[in-house]
């Protein structure tokens, strides 16, 4: 079973519960998700693909993962913003919203592990100061990609790097 469908088959089970918060966060992901497909299949078209395009543009668990990765951030950032503008209740239901994003998310990466990839990732790419960031991150982020917070990879890397 995709990803793609386990989110199905809870959309329509939270319809059922009528759990109203799950409900409307899978609505957007499944609309984020067949958005993302319309864009593939424009670019397959636009690249000049006539065959099969439309089995091509279905994404796989990685881009659905880079599209709820998305959408958790939207929330992250959004809850922040509520919480620095007063307003708790708003910054709650973005959190509750969150929650239920990340549980469709692979596991994260401890920033222990991070700091360790990092490290291995610094040496590989012999990187000597802030302006060669570039090549951490190129070497980098394939290894993190929807485990860690760029954020956090990002502010480590430049730890590493002074």
């Amino acid at each position: 079973m995709t990803l793609k469908e386990k989110i199905k088959g809870e959309f329509k089970e939270a319809f059922k519960a009528k759990e109203e918060v799950k409900l409307s966060v899978l609505k957007m992901v499944n609309a984020e998700i067949g958005n993302a497909e319309i864009n593939k299949r424009a670019k397959l078209m636009k690249a000049g693909e006539t065959v099969d395009v439309d089995s091509k543009a279905v994404l796989n668990d990685e881009e659905v993962i880079e599209v709820i990765s998305r959408e958790a951030k939207k929330r992250k950032d959004s809850a922040d913003a509520f919480e620095k503008a007063g307003r708790p209740e708003l910054a709650e239901r973005e959190k509750a919203e969150l929650a239920i994003l990340m549980s469709y998310m692979p596991e994260q990466l401890s920033e222990e592990k991070v700091r360790e990839l990092v490290k291995t990732a610094v040496e590989q790419s012999g990187a000597k100061g802030e302006k060669e960031i570039g090549k951490v991150m190129a070497v980098l982020m394939p290894q993190v990609k929807g485990k860690a917070d760029g954020a956090l990879v990002n502010k480590i890397v430049r730890e590493f790097l002074k």
